[in-house]
Parts: structure tokens; C-alpha cells; sequence
């Protein structure tokens, strides 16, 4: 059965093409930097919004009209494996990404979901034979179920404990089956909700030795995938243990982990934290530590995650200047993590709003590249810090003065000269760029 009948393989047609089911932007074979845009931006499609997810929010049910709604069950979960492999290569996507509940239904027990993982995953390894998307990362879903209402690896009960363990055994177990390029821990419940009755020291420690079982298991089965963490400072959770790249980072070196994660940066989460999708990007990259991406943005009027399409311009060349300046994602890629609005709610409509993303970072990443090309950030940057090539800045800078020759050096100087950041005409530089395309 053909589940989006009429709708043919999106192809690149160019800025002026007005066919809606087209790319603008996004050429999959445009090298870009000596590599093709399909290597660098390495996009990936979230079968929880875009095949489970029905418009659902707090205030209203589902909206979402889909030719699957009729089947229940494994049936269900078989028909949208097919609809996952259809909408694969009619949007021409090199990756997927996925929860274990996003896939099969849950059982009574652990042993009966995971009878219906397997039979899934046995479904997909088929499909993926003759198709060239391949999963980048999977993870297991420790957040919806009421088991998990005190957290996962940080719960208060340990058989819950002992429940996520086993999870997360079978989702390693799963990577390796598909060849998934990564696995990501999301903790969404990894936090708490008032400090008067949890025992951070315990929850975090319990939590540290979770990730060094994970990770002992898999070199165990010789699942050789990268380990992301993808943080994220609230909601569900007052404050969640994963707050921001930085509290995480900390985390990892407390526990001796640093080795063995990445991270996978969420665009709506770092404006949660109240940082900019950039600066995530910025300190993990810095730390060697960027590993993936969830591409999405948020709302400014809204406080939570809304998890939109990306479609700021600015933003996603922002991001792709990080990432090109990284390196590229290497093993990860930009998964959308992100779901059409409530008021979108026609099957055509999961086209159109990957189309505008891929399109948006294809935009992002030629401006990105210009920039770089030209050395526009470095050379503001160059200029702005330029005393630190002095003699003195020599000094500070390689750590070989001290607090008496500073003050030897400071102490009869009248003026200093305090250049202009000018921020306003780097934006206004920037949107030149961007309309230079």
C-alpha cells in the first residue's frame, strides 16, 4: 500500500521553482567545501513526530489526519514502518531516528516489548537491504510511561533502576542490529521537582554508573556506536541533571566519562536553558565534544518546547558555521526533531515542513561556507583581541607573567583605548550574506 499515493521523489529544482514538493536550496550532490551538501548536512527524520505524533497538546486532542489511523496495535506499528520507508525515499533522507515505543507498541512486561521490538526491527533490517537511509541513532523512551514519573537512572526505586537498565541493554542490542551510527541518553525525567525530598549525591552517582554499564556492554557485544547525551535544563522536570552543554560537560568529568560521550544539541533546548541554539554549539565544539544535532527551533512567545521546523535563516547559518567549523558532525547528522504545527494537519504537510527545513540549513551551510571562506568571524575577532599579540598579551595569554609585572605594566598607563564591538554592523554584514545566496 502506497501511503502518500500522488506524491513523487522531491527533487532540487532551484531557488525559482514554485512546485511546493520540490527542494530550493537543498541539492543533495552541490559540493560545498569539497564535500556534497547530502555528506555535511547528513539529514535525519524523528519517527515520533512524524509518523507517531497526532497534533496532540495539553488543551486539545489529536488533529492529525493519517491513512494509518485505522489500525491498531502491531499492525499499526508494521504500517507505519512501511510509511516510514515510503516517506524515505519520496523526501530522499539519509537517516532516521527513533525510540523503542516509537517503533512497537509496549507489552504487559519488558519480555512482551520487547517480542514487539524484534519483530519490528526485523521488519525495518529488510527494508534498510535495498534502501540507503540507515539509522543514526535510536535511544529508549524513559519518560512517558508512569514507571518512570521519579526518573530513570536518578529514580528513587530500584527496580525502575533495574527497568531502564534492561532497556537500555535492549536498545544497545538494537543499534547494533540496524548499524546505528550513535545512541543518545535524553534524560527527561533525569532531574527533580523539589530538592526537599531528593538525594542529588545519590541520583546523580546512580545515574554516572548507569552510563559506565552502557558503556561496558557495548564494547561487550561490540556495538561500536557514539554515545551522545542530549541535554536539556527543564520540562518535564523542574530541573533536569543534563541542564546545558556546560553543567553536562561537568557531569562527565566528574565521573570520568568525558572519553566516552558527545553531545547531541538541541536548537528548542538551548533557548530553554536560555542560551542561543549557537552557543551550545560553540561549547561543545570547543570542548571537542559536539556530536550531533536535533534540528528545530522554538517559539519566542512560548516557554516550552515546541519543537517547530527550523526556518530562521540566521539561526541555521549561525549553527552550520559551528558545525563546519568543527569539522562536520562526523558520525551524527541533523535530525529533526520536529514536528508540523497542531493546524497542519494533512499527510501532504510532513512534506512541506521538511522540505522547508532541509532548504533552510542548505541555505545556512552555503552562507556558513562564504563566511569562511572570507574569514569574516575570524577576522573580527583577530582585530578585536589584537593586544593579545602584543608583548604583554603574549605573556597573559601563554601564562608566563604574573600579578606583579601586570601591575608594573598597568600602573602609570593614563588612557586605554576601548574599540567599538559593533555588533549592529556585523548583523547588518551577516544579512548581506544571507541575501547573497
Amino acid at each position: 500500500m502506497a501511503y502518500f499515493d500522488g506524491i513523487t521523489k522531491v527533487k532540487y529544482e532551484g531557488r525559482h521553482s514554485d512546485n511546493p514538493y520540490a527542494f530550493k536550496f537543498y541539492n543533495p550532490e552541490e559540493k560545498i567545501g569539497g564535500k556534497t551538501m547530502e555528506e555535511i548536512l547528513r539529514f535525519g527524520i524523528a519517527y515520533w513526530h512524524t509518523f507517531v505524533a497526532d497534533g496532540s497538546d495539553p488543551f486539545g486532542a489529536g488533529t492529525a489526519i493519517r491513512p494509518w489511523d485505522h489500525l491498531k496495535g502491531m499492525d499499526l506499528a508494521k504500517a507505519r514502518v512501511d510509511a516510514a520507508f515510503e516517506f524515505f525515499e519520496k523526501i530522499d533522507a539519509p537517516f532516521f531516528c527513533f525510540h523503542d515505543v516509537d517503533i512497537a507498541p509496549e507489552g504487559a512486561t519488558l519480555r512482551e516489548s520487547n517480542k514487539n521490538v524484534d519483530e519490528i526491527v526485523a521488519m525495518m533490517k529488510d527494508y534498510m537491504k535495498d534502501s540507503k537511509t540507515k539509522l543514526l541513532w535510536n535511544t529508549a523512551n524513559m519518560f512517558t510511561n508512569p514507571r518512570w514519573t521519579h526518573g530513570a537512572g536518578t529514580t528513587s526505586h530500584a527496580d525502575v533502576y533495574a527497568y531502564a537498565a534492561a532497556k537500555i541493554k535492549k536498545g544497545l542490542e538494537v543499534g547494533k542490529e540496524l548499524g546505528a551510527e550513535n545512541y543518545v541518553f535524553w534524560g527527561g525525567r533525569e532531574g527533580y521537582e523539589s530538592l526537599l525530598n531528593t538525594n542529588l549525591k545519590l541520583e546523580q552517582e546512580n545515574l554516572a554508573k548507569l552510563f559506565h554499564m552502557s558503556i561496558d556492554y557495548a564494547k561487550e557485544i561490540g556495538f561500536d556506536a557514539q554515545f551522545l547525551i542530549e541535554p536539556k535544563p527543564k520540562e518535564p522536570t523542574t530541573h533536569q541533571y543534563d541542564y546545558d552543554v556546560a553543567t553536562a560537560t561537568a557531569f562527565l568529568y566528574q565521573y570520568d566519562l568525558q572519553d566516552h560521550f558527545k553531545f547531541n544539541i538541541e536548537a528548542n533546548h538551548a533557548t530553554l536553558a536560555g542560551h542561543t541554539f549557537e552557543h551550545e554549539l560553540r561549547v561543545a565544539r570547543e570542548s571537542g565534544m559536539l556530536g550531533s544535532v536535533d534540528a528545530n527551533q522554538g517559539d519566542p512567545l512560548l516557554g516550552w518546547d515546541t519543537d517547530e521546523f527550523p526556518t530562521d535563516l540566521y539561526a541555521t547559518t549561525l549553527a552550520m558555521y559551528e558545525i563546519l567549523k568543527n569539522g562536520g558532525l562526523g558520525r551524527g547528522g541533523l535530525n529533526f526533531d520536529a514536528k508540523v504545527r497542531r493546524g497542519s494537519f494533512e499527510t501532504e504537510d510532513l512534506f512541506h515542513a521538511h522540505i522547508a527545513g532541509m532548504d533552510a540549513f542548505a541555505i545556512g551551510l552555503r552562507v556558513a561556507q562564504k563566511m569562511i571562506d572570507d574569514r569574516f568571524f575570524e577576522n573580527i575577532v583577530d582585530e578585536r583581541y589584537k593586544t593579545f599579540n602584543s608583548e604583554i598579551g603574549k605573556k597573559i595569554t601563554s601564562g608566563q607573567t604574573n600579578l606583579k609585572e601586570l601591575e608594573a605594566h598597568a600602573i602609570d598607563i593614563e588612557n586605554i583605548e576601548i574599540r567599538s564591538g559593533q555588533v549592529e554592523k556585523i548583523k547588518a554584514r551577516i544579512n548581506q550574506y544571507l541575501l547573497n545566496i
